[in-house]
C-alpha cells in the first residue's frame, strides 16, 4: 500500500458527465455515515433499545452534524469564505471541520436524550465507536481531493501532491507525509477499542457508563492534537498555537472532568 501511495496521484472525482460530477470526498463521506450507522445499529440491537427512535436520531445528528462542520470550518477560514461567499455551499471541495460536527451533534443528542427520557451517556456511547470509524473511512476523501497532508518527507510512504496543491513554502517539495493515512489508522484504532469495550458493557447491562463517548474524546483529542504538528494547512492561530490544538486540549480537560466528577443524571 505504501508503494501506491508513493506513486499514486488521487484525482478529486470519480467521473464527469456534461456538468454532473461525482467526488471521491463525497462517496467517502457516504461510506463513513453509513458505516457509523451500521455500528451504531449493531449496538442498540446488543444494548436492548428500539432501533426505530435511533434512526430518528441519526437523521438530525446527520444533518446538524454536517451543517456543524461546514459553519465550523468557514468560521474558522472566514478570511477566505469572506471575499468567495459562493464557496461556502461547495462541500465537495472539501472543508468539514470534525470539531464542528461533534459540538452539533451532541448538541441533537441532548436534547433528544431530554425529549425521549434517556440516559445522555448511554446514547452518545453507542454512537461513539461508529463516528470513529466513519472518521477512518471519511479521511481518504481527504486523500483524493489533495488537501489535509503534513510536511515534506522522504520517507518511503510519503505521498504526492500537485503543484497547484502545495503551500508555497513547499514548491520544491514533491512527497509529504499522509496526514490523512496517520489519522485514519488512529481512529480505526481507537474504534477496535472502543468496539471492544462497548460490548464487554452490554454483556454486563451497563447502559448508565460514560467511558465510551468520554474514552472517545479523549482519545480523537490526543491524535488530532498530535498530528497537528505535521499538517500545513491554514487554521487560526492562537498565541503560536494551531486552533485545533487548543480545541483539543479543552476536550480533553472537560472530558477528564466529567468522567471523574460525581455521578450526576442527565
Amino acid at each position: 500500500m505504501f508503494n501506491f501511495l508513493h506513486s499514486f496521484h488521487p484525482e478529486a472525482t470519480i467521473f464527469s458527465y456534461s456538468n454532473i460530477s461525482l467526488y471521491w470526498y463525497g462517496l467517502f463521506a457516504v461510506l463513513g455515515i453509513l458505516s457509523a450507522l451500521l455500528i451504531t445499529l449493531f449496538l442498540t440491537k446488543k444494548f436492548g433499545l428500539a432501533k426505530e427512535k435511533i434512526f430518528d436520531l441519526a437523521f438530525w445528528m446527520i444533518i446538524v452534524g454536517l451543517i456543524g462542520a461546514r459553519l465550523y470550518h468557514v468560521i474558522l477560514e472566514w478570511g477566505y469564505y469572506s471575499h468567495y461567499p459562493m464557496d461556502i455551499i461547495k462541500v465537495w471541495q472539501g472543508g468539514l471541520a470534525i470539531h464542528g460536527g461533534i459540538i452539533a451533534g451532541l448538541l441533537v443528542l441532548f436534547f433528544f436524550a431530554r425529549k425521549e427520557k434517556i440516559n445522555f451517556w448511554f446514547l452518545a456511547g453507542l454512537f461513539a465507536p461508529g463516528i470513529a470509524l466513519g472518521q477512518a473511512i471519511g479521511r481518504w476523501g481527504n486523500y483524493f481531493n489533495q488537501e489535509l497532508f503534513g510536511l515534506p518527507t522522504n520517507l518511503p510512504w510519503g505521498i504526492p501532491i500537485d503543484l497547484m496543491q502545495r503551500p508555497i513554502n513547499y514548491l520544491s517539495s514533491d512527497f509529504f507525509h499522509p496526514t490523512f493515512l496517520y489519522e485514519s489508522i488512529g481512529d480505526l484504532i481507537i474504534f477496535v477499542v472502543l468496539l471492544i469495550v462497548a460490548l464487554k458493557l452490554a454483556k454486563k447491562n451497563n447502559a448508565q457508563s460514560k467511558i465510551l463517548i468520554l474514552s472517545y474524546l479523549i482519545a480523537y483529542s490526543v491524535l488530532r492534537f498530535s498530528l497537528e504538528f505535521l499538517r500545513t494547512d491554514t487554521t487560526a492561530i492562537v498565541f503560536g498555537i494551531r486552533w485545533p490544538q487548543i480545541a483539543s486540549v479543552i476536550i480533553i480537560i472537560a472530558s477528564l472532568v466529567v468522567m471523574f466528577w460525581p455521578k450526576r443524571k442527565i
